[in-house]
């Protein structure tokens, strides 16, 4: 990453866009501490990440498909892991609301290295929601997923946030889920961020009737980006 910086508002959701190897799993992990970057500061909900990160990290959480679950444990038993990692309180009907909102019924009793990918993802975003996160980094939350189990986790998220006041960083390939769901959005290139605005500001900046286009002109050098 080359001299990043931006802020989320709280109750917002900030879109990451860009290629492969742009940074948008690099910014999450230094986000979350799992990467320490070598200069400038990141403060997350009041606590600086160098310092204070446990005290954040208390109130976050992540959903990635590229990280795996403990695969001998069923479904309901990594949601018990995890929901007792956090202290989360009344945790069985915590775990039956998520399975509920979810569609987890069908396999919450079954080893987590036997499922499909896209049931994996669905149980993934499970578990990032296990403690009612007030930030939540979202790394292709709907990866895998067919587009009616896709809009159904859309519409969790959307509720989730209008429900809790979440602040979601989102980092998707699928440009439709990011103008549904995204405030702002930041356009990264090869560790920089070339531009950044809301789904509308960036259609109208570029000329553009989607935010597919408008990645292709960032990608391809074309438009204002060049």
């Amino acid at each position: 990453m080359d001299g990043i910086g931006f802020s989320v508002p709280s109750g917002a959701t900030l879109g990451l866009l860009g290629g492969n190897g742009a940074g948008k799993t690099t910014t999450i992990a230094m986000l979350l501490g799992l990467l320490i970057p070598s200069a400038g500061s990141i403060r997350i909900l009041g606590h600086d990440m160098a310092t204070d990160r446990f005290s954040a990290l208390a109130r976050m959480n992540f959903s990635s498909p590229y990280i795996a679950l403990p695969s001998r444990i069923s479904v309901a038993e990594n949601l018990r892991v995890y929901g007792h990692l956090y202290g989360v309180r009344g945790l069985e009907a915590r775990i039956r609301a998520l399975s509920d909102t979810l569609d987890l019924g069908a396999f919450i009793d079954r080893p987590a290295g036997n499922l499909s990918a896209g049931q994996k993802t669905r149980v993934t975003l499970a578990k990032a929601l296990i403690n009612r996160p007030d930030v939540l980094l979202l790394d292709e939350p709907t990866a895998s997923l067919d587009p009616d189990t896709g809009d159904t986790v859309r519409s969790a998220l959307e509720a989730y946030r209008a429900e809790t006041g979440c602040t979601m960083l989102l980092a998707s390939h699928n440009m439709a889920e990011v103008e549904r769901l995204c405030d702002d959005v930041l356009m990264l290139k090869q560790g920089r961020v070339v531009d950044r605005g809301s789904p509308a500001e960036l259609l109208g900046r570029y000329g553009r009737d989607d935010l597919e286009q408008v990645f292709l002109d960032i990608a391809r050098n074309r438009g204002v980006a060049a």
